[in-house]
């Protein structure tokens, strides 16, 4: 079938899944196949559950006649094809938002901010990858003013894909960092992929939001517009700011150009957050919203997801960052923990996944920073901490962690829990 005569199928049934055990009545189910399923052979399940169609890309899954089943070559391509065809009919304006680190929470305060002007549909959770970013787009309706699409990425070109699909008018590149190198190769290998999105605004005459003190990203931003935001408070940007406290929650205060300071008492820890909320600031005021408003915006915004989260038991206060973890965004919050005004101090760290011939190296230098500025309370867990040369407590797996704390609980500490999120720390703070 044809990606025109498909759209007008979902004009009239405006709701997709690709999984056969979530099937809303009249939806549209695209049989995905995947490393152990094949969802053509779920296909009759999901017609039977409540799905109007059936996208099916393998004929013997079909029943024959039944004009329910629509046949098409591929599956995703026709879910990613139909996205884009549905992106260009509404023609929403669209920022999308790539990074190592921030992507998430950026993109949550930037439509936190949009969405004090605007109605604003924005990537849910972190759906942002060749099956997630489709199912963004379908949920655009007329209605939405804006959106705010997130795009990740663990090997080359994956960027340029989701941009083919997004087509955005602006975009923001939150950083570079030192992740997936398994999958990248190199730092440069990183570099040249998160620009895959400034790759497509400067052929296409989209505009930029750059951080700009940020080396890399400035040696990738030749031939494009900019609009700039730091924390250069003596330089002419279009935002600027610069942080107040951390003790433990950021508070930091920023301005338009060479206009009034605007304070701002957020809900996130983490002083390396402010790059994350200057870009909020930037992209809210370059759409033209108040700036009292995005204030508020970036003030109310309470953290999910185990990033940068304040949580508070019994016994400890827990600064919980578990969603993921690699040397740029561990590094980061390793100097928030050492900055930060409260006492006494503990960590709780797990290995960084996906370093490939780095990560001994890394996992080292994790170590030495600890050392180096006397963090002495510190378990750390998994095979490649394991490895590293340190007196501190070590652990096999997240299960040994939870023993030692019924054994011998931690109380009356700040405890900095971080991870990549196949280690499961996440699993910890019920237990502290």
């Amino acid at each position: 079938m044809e990606i025109s005569a498909l759209y007008e199928i979902f004009k009239r049934h405006p709701q997709v899944t690709t999984d056969s055990r979530e099937c809303p009545e009249g939806s549209i189910f695209f049989a995905l196949k995947g490393e152990s399923f094949n969802g053509n052979a779920f296909a009759k399940a999901a017609l039977d559950k409540g799905c109007a169609y059936a996208v099916v890309d393998e004929s013997e899954y079909a029943e024959e006649g039944n004009p329910r089943y629509i046949m098409v070559d591929d599956c995703l391509a026709s879910l990613q094809q139909l996205a884009n065809f549905h992106r260009r009919s509404l023609g929403t304006k669209i920022i999308g938002v790539t990074g190592t680190n921030g992507k998430t929470t950026t993109k949550e305060l930037v439509s936190a901010v949009l969405s004090k002007k605007y109605n604003v549909l924005y990537t849910q959770g972190n759906l942002n990858n060749h099956i997630g970013v489709p199912k963004t787009l379908l949920r655009l309706t007329p209605e939405h003013q804006l959106a705010v699409v997130e795009m990740g990425a663990n090997h080359p070109g994956e960027i340029k894909t989701l941009v083919d699909i997004v087509e955005p008018d602006c975009g923001i590149i939150t950083n570079v960092g030192m992740a997936h190198l398994e999958g990248f190769g190199s730092f440069e290998g990183v570099v040249r992929t998160k620009g895959e999105l400034y790759d497509y605004l400067r052929a296409n005459g989209g505009k930029v939001f750059l951080h700009a003190e940020n080396e890399h990203l400035r040696g990738i931003a030749h031939d494009i517009e900019t609009i700039e935001y730091g924390t250069s408070v003596d330089s002419n940007l279009y935002v600027c700011g610069e942080v107040v406290g951390c003790a433990p929650f950021l508070t930091f205060r920023w301005r338009h150009e060479n206009g009034e300071w605007n304070n701002v008492e957020t809900h996130l820890i983490g002083s390396y957050n402010i790059y994350n909320m200057l870009a909020a600031a930037c992209i809210g005021l370059f759409f033209d919203v108040e700036q009292p408003d995005i204030s508020a915006a970036l003030s109310d915004y309470m953290p999910s997801n185990n990033r940068s989260q304040l949580t508070v038991t019994n016994d400890n206060k827990l600064i919980v960052d578990t969603y993921n973890a690699n040397p740029t965004s561990m590094a980061a919050a390793l100097r928030n923990f050492r900055d930060m005004q409260v006492e006494p101090k503990m960590a709780i760290l797990g290995d960084m996944r996906e370093l490939g011939a780095s990560s001994a190296e890394e996992h080292q230098k994790v170590v030495d920073f600890l050392l180096a500025n006397s963090i002495d309370n510190v378990w750390l867990v998994g095979d490649e901490f394991a490895k590293t040369r340190c007196h501190y407590h070590k652990f096999k797996n997240v299960e040994e962690v939870k023993a030692q704390i019924k054994e011998n609980k931690p109380s009356g500490f700040y405890i900095l829990i971080k991870g990549s999120n196949g280690i499961k720390l996440f699993q910890l703070p019920e237990h502290l």
